[in-house]
Order: C-alpha cells, then sequence, then structure tokens
C-alpha cells in the first residue's frame, strides 16, 4: 500500500490497500497537505465585540506586510523535513512578535503543528495555554481557530479522526477579515485531510476547492502546487482519474516556479500514486524514485520512511515480494524512530502483505491483521473496507481459500456501511432540497392567495360605494379567481411531474439504467412474507474486472458494465427484477424457486455474459463472470431468512464459484439445518460443509472459449 504525504493509496493493477477512499479506495490526503498547511480550526468563543473584530479586519493586511512573515514561511516550507529544529527557530523567534498580533498567532499555530508532529505532549500543553490565554480581543477569533486546529491535530495522533472532524467543524464561521487568508488557508487543507480519511469524500473536495481559492488570492506559486496536488489525491479517492491526473500536471507545472525538497517529495509522491492507478507504471516508477531522491535531499527520516513505504508497494503491485519487504522494512525503521503512527502503521501493512506473498502466510496475516486493528479503532472506515479487500485477495493468490473468503465477507461489510452512510446523506440532502422548494412554492401560493384575498376587499368596498359598478366588479372577482385557479393546477402538475423524475433518479443507477438498492428495498417487500424472502436471488460479479480497466482502460470497463446490462436485460422475463448492486457487481430477484429453472437460468446467463466478447472501439474484451444463487426458503426443511441473510448466502458461494476458478455458477441445492441459526454456521464453513454433504451445490461451468488463468 502507499500514500501521498498525508497518506495517500495508490491502486493498482492488483487492489492495494487504500488507506482512506470510496468504489470506491486509500489514505486520503497528504501529509504534505499537513506540514505545509499546518492549519488550526477552533471553536468559536461567545461574540467578541464589535469593536474588536473590526480592529482586526482592518489591521490583518497592514500587519501582514512585516518582513516577520517572510520568516515564519521559509519555517513553514521546510518545518516538516526538520521539526525539532524548526521548533528551536520558531521559540527564538516568539519574542520579536508583538502579544495579541496575528504574527504572533500564526506562529504559535506553526509551533503547535511541529509539537504534535513530534509527540511533544508538554510542549504542546504550553502552546495551547498561551493561546487560551490571549491577551486582548484584537485577533481572539484567529487565536480560537488556532487553539483548535492544534487540538484536533491532538485528537488525529491520537487515533481520534470523527472527534478531530467533529472539533474542525466550526470552520465555516470564520472568515478572512478575522483570521487572515493563511490560517484559514492551514485549515480548510487540514479539514480536508480528516474528512478524506473518514470517507466524507464530497466535503474534502469542498474544503480543498476553497483552499485552492484562497492560494490562488495569496499569490504564491508553492502553495498554489500543494492545494493542487492535494486536490489530484481526492479526484483520485473519488475514482475521477481524469480530473487526478489534470490538478496532478498542474501542481507539477506550477512547483517548477518555486521548488523546494519537501515540496518535490509531496508532487512527485501524489503523481506516482495517479499514474500507478492508471497503469503507467515506467512513469509511476519515475514519479516514486523522485519522491524518495527529494526526501533524502530534504534530509527528513519522516517524508523517507513514507517514501520507502510508497516504494514498497510498488514492488508489491509488481509482484516483487522479497524487494517490497526489504523497502516496508527500511519504513518501519524509520517510522519507528520518528514515532510517525501513520508510517508505521503503513509498513507493518506492507509488510505483512509482502510475507504473505512470500508464502509466510500466517505470519503475514498476523501483521496485516494488526494493523487493519488499530486503522478500525481510528474510525477510517474506508480505509477499512479497502485493506481487507487487499488482504482477500492476495490470501487468495497464496492458495488461504477460506481466510480469503471471510476477508472479501469483512470487505463487504465495510464497503456497504460506508454505502449505507453516503445514501443516508444524499437522500436527506434530496429530501431537503424537495422540503425547501416545497415551502417556496406554499409561500408564493399564500402570497397569491393574500393578492387575491385583497382584491375581494377592494370590490367589496367598491360594491358600497359604487353600485352603478357592481355588475362589473362581479366579472373582475370571477376572472382572477379563474386565473388563480388555472395557475395554480398547473403548479400542482409541475410539481406532480418533478416529484415523479425526482422519484425515478433516486432509483436507477445512471451508468446502466438497471435499478439501484433503494429501488430493490422498495420492490423486496413484495417478494417477502413478513421479512421473509421467497423467491431466486443470483448474485453476479464480473472476473477480472479491475484488470479490464488496467489494461483497456476505465471508459472500456464502463462500456463492459453497460453491455453486461443489456445481456442480463436480455435474458432475463420483464417480471424478474435485476439490479447493479455496486461496482462490477449485479443482482437478480426472480420469483420462481423451481431448482432446475434457476440452474438453466444461471446456465443461460454464464454462457449470455461470455459470448460474444465486448467490443470498445477498435478492442474485443473478453468478459466471464463468477455467479452464486440460492432458492429460499432454503430446501429441504424449508428454512425461511430474511433478504440481508439471503444476500449473504448467495454471496459466499459466489465467493466460492471464484475461488474454484471464476467463469463458474454456484448454486444452493439443499442445506442440512433446520433453522437460520443452523445455516449460518454451515455458511461460515461452506467448503468444507459441502465437501462432508451437509450442503449440496450445483456447480455450472461457462464457456471454456473466455476462461481466463487465474491472478
Amino acid at each position: 500500500m502507499s500514500r501521498a504525504s498525508v497518506f495517500t493509496k495508490a491502486e493498482s493493477p492488483v487492489p492495494a490497500r487504500a488507506r482512506a477512499m470510496p468504489a470506491c479506495a486509500g489514505w486520503l490526503l497528504s501529509l504534505s497537505l499537513l506540514g505545509l498547511t499546518a492549519c488550526q480550526p477552533g471553536v468559536p468563543e461567545p461574540d467578541a465585540s464589535n469593536r474588536a473584530q473590526q480592529t482586526s479586519g482592518k489591521n490583518t493586511q497592514t500587519e501582514q506586510q512585516d518582513p516577520i512573515w517572510d520568516e515564519l514561511e521559509r519555517v513553514e516550507r521546510e518545518g516538516r523535513s526538520h521539526p525539532a529544529a524548526s521548533e528551536h527557530v520558531l521559540h527564538e523567534m516568539q519574542p520579536r512578535t508583538a502579544p495579541g498580533s496575528l504574527a504572533r498567532v500564526q506562529l504559535l499555530a506553526l509551533r503547535g503543528y511541529l509539537s504534535t508532529e513530534m509527540r511533544d505532549a508538554a510542549l504542546t500543553a504550553s502552546i495551547i495555554k498561551d493561546l487560551e490565554e490571549w491577551p486582548n480581543e484584537a485577533n481572539r477569533r484567529a487565536a480560537n481557530l488556532a487553539l483548535i486546529y492544534i487540538r484536533a491535530r491532538q485528537q488525529r495522533f491520537s487515533d481520534g479522526l470523527r472527534q478531530a472532524e467533529r472539533t474542525m467543524a466550526p470552520l465555516a464561521g470564520y472568515t478572512v477579515q478575522e483570521t487572515g487568508p493563511l490560517l484559514l488557508l492551514r485549515c480548510h487543507d487540514f479539514l480536508s485531510f480528516v474528512q478524506s480519511e473518514t470517507g466524507d469524500v464530497d466535503a474534502a473536495i469542498a474544503n480543498a476547492t476553497e483552499a485552492l481559492r484562497l492560494a490562488d488570492a495569496i499569490g504564491k506559486p508553492w502553495r498554489r502546487a500543494q492545494t493542487l496536488s492535494n486536490l489530484a489525491f481526492i479526484y483520485h479517492q473519488a475514482q475521477q482519474l481524469d480530473l487526478a491526473r489534470q490538478f496532478s500536471d498542474k501542481s507539477l507545472a506550477e512547483v517548477d516556479q518555486d521548488p523546494s525538497p519537501a515540496l518535490l517529495y509531496d508532487i512527485y509522491t501524489m503523481r506516482g500514486i495517479v499514474l500507478q492507478t492508471l497503469g503507467l507504471m515506467d512513469g509511476a516508477q519515475q514519479a516514486k524514485q523522485a519522491a524518495l531522491d527529494a526526501a533524502r535531499q530534504a534530509g527528513s527520516d519522516t517524508l523517507t520512511s513514507l517514501a520507502l513505504g510508497n516504494f514498497a508497494d510498488f514492488h508489491l503491485n509488481q509482484g516483487r515480494y522479497s524487494q517490497a519487504l526489504k523497502f516496508a522494512d527500511e519504513a518501519l525503521a524509520l517510522a519507528l524512530a520518528t514515532q510517525h503512527i501513520d508510517y508505521e502503521l503503513l509498513a507493518r501493512h506492507n509488510r505483512g502483505i509482502a510475507k504473505i506473498g512470500l508464502r509466510r502466510v500466517e505470519e503475514g496475516k498476523r501483521e496485516v491483521l494488526a494493523a487493519l486493528a488499530r486503522d478500525e479503532q481510528r474510525g477510517a472506515d474506508t480505509i477499512v473496507a479497502n485493506a481487507w479487500l487487499e488482504l482477500g485477495m492476495h490470501l487468495e493468490r497464496a492458495g488461504d481459500l477460506s481466510a480469503a473468503v471471510e476477508a472479501f465477507h469483512q470487505h463487504r461489510r465495510k464497503i456497504d456501511k460506508v454505502l449505507r452512510d453516503e445514501t443516508r446523506k444524499t437522500l436527506l440532502e434530496i429530501q431537503e432540497s424537495y422540503e425547501d422548494e416545497r415551502r417556496a412554492k406554499e409561500i408564493e401560493l399564500l402570497n397569491r392567495d393574500n393578492s387575491l384575498k385583497t382584491e375581494q376587499l377592494r370590490a367589496r368596498d367598491l360594491q358600497l360605494r359604487l353600485w352603478a359598478a357592481l355588475g362589473g366588479c362581479i366579472v373582475l372577482s370571477a376572472v382572477l379567481l379563474g386565473l388563480a385557479y388555472q395557475r395554480i393546477r398547473k403548479t400542482n402538475r409541475a410539481l406532480a411531474h418533478s416529484n415523479a423524475a425526482l422519484k425515478m433518479a433516486s432509483e436507477r443507477d445512471p451508468l446502466t439504467g438497471l435499478a439501484n438498492r433503494r429501488h430493490f428495498q422498495a420492490a423486496i417487500k413484495r417478494l417477502a412474507d413478513k421479512g421473509m424472502l421467497s423467491g431466486t436471488v443470483f448474485l453476479i460479479d464480473i472476473d477480472h474486472f479491475k484488470r479490464i480497466n488496467d489494461q483497456h482502460g476505465h471508459a472500456a470497463g464502463d462500456t463492459v458494465l453497460i453491455e453486461i446490462a443489456r445481456r442480463l436485460q436480455a435474458t432475463l422475463r420483464d417480471e424478474d427484477l435485476v439490479v447493479r448492486w455496486g461496482g462490477e457487481e449485479f443482482l437478480i430477484l426472480v420469483e420462481t424457486r423451481e431448482v432446475s429453472y434457476a440452474s438453466t437460468l444461471a446456465q443461460r446467463l454464464l454462457d449470455q455474459i461470455a459470448a460474444p466478447t465486448v467490443r470498445h472501439g477498435a478492442q474485443h474484451i473478453p468478459v466471464t463472470a463468477s455467479i452464486g444463487f440460492a432458492s429460499f426458503p432454503v430446501a429441504p426443511h424449508e428454512v425461511a431468512v430474511n433478504w440481508e441473510r439471503a444476500i449473504d448466502l448467495v454471496d459466499t458461494v459466489m465467493y466460492l464459484a471464484k475461488a474454484h476458478g471464476r467463469n463458474k455458477a454456484y448454486g444452493i441445492e439443499s442445506m442440512q439445518a433446520s433453522d437460520e441459526d443452523g445455516l449460518q454456521e454451515l455458511a461460515k464453513g461452506m467448503e468444507a460443509a459441502w465437501q462432508s454433504g451437509q450442503v449440496q451445490l450445483l456447480t455450472l461451468n461457462g464457456p471454456a472459449r473466455f476462461e481466463e488463468s487465474r491472478l
């Protein structure tokens, strides 16, 4: 696994551990993000006097013209390379800054960054005390922001990522007039890093974009280069690879205007990650070597540790396990020496994967699981999900199939949780938008109604005064009422149309046009009796889909997904339900429970997916899939289960199909269990239960001419 300066994860032809992600995965932003932009949001205290805020806003621009700001910038740029020496320089510089000044805030913020980087609790406590005892109202808001930044960094390094995110939440309430652009820039950078590690990619992009706007306003090329590189990493995590490469190219062009070893390290590290994900291995290796050279030129053990960890990941992805283990051992020694928990976990993870590749499976598995447990304690859900996926794939390659199946199950549980959280957030945003629109329309209708009532009152007044005009007033009132009625009807029709379109869009996958999970959860109610599923479930996973993306490009991968979706729809009946379940997986639900029908349909699905090849431009791409299926309630004892348990069972046999060579369909014919707990016990050891006869499985093979050799 590799990381950008904050620990980014580079995906590779064989999925590697994504420390921080999404489709998904890796660690988000970079330590450079922390280093070059060490920021500090703080909880805003109760509103200070208006006079103090106005004074702070007027003096901010003038104060930043003091030469001491240039000295602070020089320390900031290289501080992460040599934190102890930089802290000494700042300590000696502090008496030259006026108490209560914005320069003092900036200096304390940088010292707080360095003290937390060095894990110096006593020094950090002293800096926090200085900020808590701020001497005057001028720049108090900026001091509060610096205070919270330092506290959030403490939480981040004590495995409290989500706590750090909550601490940073008040950032939106601060303005550049109160804090100056530098402090606000660092705060948005740091918050985007924390959000990327916890899996909130949308919020991370928003904060990184605001940081780029502030960097543009400041006008320093090195700050702009750093922020562009951070955005490249976040878009990489969001699987927007074209945008990631564009921002990486821009950051490389920008850094040439004002280079430094630490900054070059950050830029080349991020570039290596993006190029590796795109499958451009020569360019990725050159970028990673340039990053390692820059780290050594900077003389920083911290940066060198991370660069070595990234090189270890690169060799893992190339199958060079001995070299990967060598680099990981060097990285671990430096990480332990610098007491950097993130780099230590990265090195331990890569060591474990390398040992698995060298057939030291149990030893390697223990080391990976220990690192994974620490990440789970930190609340880095996306990192944990992708770590399980990488572990499963390497265990499968090493021949430990039962452990691989369990790792894939853990990956599915974790990624499903992340997807559920993201879906819930999206639905709440859609609902809020709908409610805002509805309230606006109600206000508009109320205003129209008030206008109508006013006209009626005027008509009545005219009736009393001018009897001669009575007839005309009645006609006028009728016309106004008719127009209002017609407009209300038109508005209601438009609102109904918008609601129907919103419902349709929320239940369809935008790429394939198939139903999505939300539609499935609504449809399952008609096939479930008291929550128990009745019917046959098929779970389909396209074989080696990541390799298709790596060899042919992501556009070709999208073409494959669209074509497979079309073939599935053509194979099924109108009443059957086909769902894009996530990534390269599809789920099919049919009401029929007959074993013969399920077996025939599974064979037909294998054949339809595999033949003919998928055409993308001039390329002809062979595609196969692994399928798991079962009918519910489960024979022979007719054990009823809910739909989540049913999908877990089908998922288990689908992974058996993958473990036994792919391009196969495995179906549950019967399970010797009389209740749901018995089913669960058999499912935990499905392979062994099958061999002992407690589980009867149907096994079907796809067309042999399209079968691919296993990775």
